[in-house]
């Protein structure tokens, strides 16, 4: 998660073990913004939402991913969840500002675990949508999700044994 909040280059601030997990998740997000899959996804969205299509993809894979959750985990979501925030919440000093600042309503309102009903990413959207300063179209994009739902559901599906191999090479390569 940290790798959605550290930007720049790394300094050892975060210990070695953090630092690599911050560097596995910039290479996943390259691996992510060249698969196949996710560009399918990203070109289901209508052009004149394209200049958002990254972060729509990304959440309704979200959104994707806790839906069918136990397929690619053994515990309940629930379980995996509050482990994360458990985790969040006794590092809050140490995590960037803004992390700080959210990790209190994100474990209390339970968000990534919250991501499996459609309901749940709209809000995410419209809110991301609202923070921004010029006019932009995350508001109701997930409707596009809705109307397109099948074809998001197969690019998710087979981008997730890609990127779970390439993160577990990853994950082995650096720990050697």
């Amino acid at each position: 998660m940290l790798g959605d909040f550290v930007k720049g280059p790394l300094d050892e601030r975060y210990g070695a073990a953090i630092t690599r997990a911050i560097v596995l998740h910039r290479n996943i997000d390259t691996f992510t913004d060249a698969h196949p899959a996710v560009l399918r996804s990203k070109a289901r969205v209508s052009t004149e939402r394209r200049r958002y299509a990254g972060i729509m993809v990304d959440m309704f894979y979200d959104h994707l991913l806790a839906k069918y959750w136990q397929a690619f985990d053994d515990r309940p979501l629930r379980e995996f969840t509050a482990r994360i925030y458990s985790l969040l919440m006794q590092r809050q000093s140490t995590l960037p500002e803004r992390l700080q600042r959210i990790v209190p309503s994100m474990a209390r309102m339970d968000w990534l675990g919250s991501y499996a009903q459609v309901d749940s990413t709209r809000t995410a959207l419209d809110n991301m949508g609202r923070r921004l300063t010029r006019e932009n179209r995350l508001l109701d994009s997930v409707d596009e999700l809705e109307t397109h739902y099948s074809g998001f559901e197969a690019d998710f599906r087979a981008f997730m044994p890609d990127v779970r191999a390439f993160a577990s090479e990853r994950r082995l390569a650096t720990v050697g």
